[in-house]
């Protein structure tokens, strides 16, 4: 069984990098036709898939986030990582990581995944 967990500081300050790491056990992130992503979900609002990475180890962003968001990994850990430049308050959310089956080029709705880390609540202050 597949488990993710998040971990990250909980406070960012406006304009700086956020950043992220999932560490994941049970399975490897390397492990063929899987795909690993960041999903976030603002107060009041719904799930927003962020961007993803796929077990060979290309990326995909939603469009929306694309010129800010990087995704990466560390194999060696069995990690990976989201990093979100120049936060705002309306970046304040709860982040997921989340895992999935479905390629990588057609995962990008949270509808698709059905391992999921907890959560972590991250605040961005103005």
């Amino acid at each position: 069984q597949v488990q993710l967990q998040e971990s990250g500081p909980g406070l960012v300050k406006s304009s700086q990098m956020l950043s992220l790491t999932c560490t994941v056990s049970g399975g490897s992130i390397t492990t063929n036709y899987y795909t690993w992503s960041w999903i976030r979900q603002p107060p009041g609002k719904g799930l927003e898939w962020m961007g993803a990475i796929a077990y060979g180890g290309s990326t995909y962003y939603s469009p929306s986030l694309k010129s800010r968001t990087s995704i990466s990994r560390d194999t060696s850990k069995n990690q990976f990582s989201l990093q979100l430049s120049s936060v705002t308050p309306e970046d304040t959310a709860v982040y997921y990581c989340a895992a999935t089956s479905v390629p990588a080029v057609l995962a990008d709705t949270h509808r698709h995944y059905n391992y999921w880390g907890q959560g972590t609540q991250v605040t961005v202050s103005s």
